[in-house]
């Protein structure tokens, strides 16, 4: 503990832009490579279902163009298994997801979808991909992470990036901080992420048994203001100094 927190962008939103318009500009592919030099430690991207963001065509484009390691966010269903499979990721998230929702709402139920989950977990391991479940910071979520053999969890800090100032942000940062000493106590490496700003990042890059932070929206958005580069290091600096 008290290691490098690694800093994990995701770049959908880049690609989003892209969507919006058609065409090929803002390419997710030259962020990635801008990434790699201004301290960042890896990229993620979320291939959904309805293609919204993320191509098929973006991930070897990614992969190729950057040696930082690529993390896949993805549902748990066969289409994504046989994607990933076939790129052959360094890590692959597993998140729930839905079609309506806009973004990520919550984490994923590994408890109750443990037999469906095991044999996608399986074949990911199989495959030398690092596998990661996107969980609440709930004893039970992690407990079955454990059973289903995720080496890594990432935890869902939504709903702590949402609160305002107060007793209730304070439990859930302490909801986080005992999750994530679970989860490490139990040779699982704890990963988090979702809402994280400048204004909140700290506290939770203080958590100790913390290896990565994985951030996206925040710093695309960012970038439109001050580049894609400043707002890195920026973020890459405030974590740096929780540590």
């Amino acid at each position: 503990m008290g290691q490098h927190l690694r800093l994990g962008v995701n770049i959908d939103h880049v690609a989003t832009i892209r969507n919006a318009r058609g065409g090929t500009h803002p390419d997710p592919v030259r962020a990635a490579e801008l990434l790699a030099g201004c301290g960042a430690d890896g990229i993620t991207a979320h291939l959904r279902e309805d293609r919204r963001h993320i191509r098929d065509e973006d991930i070897a484009r990614i992969m190729a163009a950057t040696d930082l390691p690529l993390n896949l966010e993805m549902a748990a269903t066969e289409e994504m298994l046989a994607i990933a499979l076939k790129h052959k990721p360094h890590a692959a998230c597993i998140v729930p997801e839905r079609r309506e929702e806009r973004t990520t709402e919550g984490g994923l139920d590994a408890a109750g979808g443990h037999n469906h989950l095991y044999p996608i977990v399986s074949r990911l391991n199989d495959a030398g991909i690092r596998v990661s479940l996107f969980i609440e910071p709930d004893p039970r979520q992690i407990d079955a992470a454990i059973r289903l053999g995720a080496p890594v969890i990432e935890l869902h800090t939504g709903r702590y990036a949402h609160l305002g100032d107060g007793v209730e942000k304070e439990v859930e940062l302490k909801r986080l901080a005992d999750a994530a000493a679970l989860a490490w106590k139990n040779g699982v490496e704890p990963h988090a992420g979702h809402g994280l700003t400048f204004d909140n990042v700290v506290p939770i890059a203080a958590i100790p048994q913390l290896a990565e932070l994985n951030i996206g929206h925040f710093l695309i958005g960012e970038a439109i203001f001050t580049g894609l580069e400043s707002a890195v290091l920026r973020m890459r600096g405030l974590m740096d100094a929780a540590r």
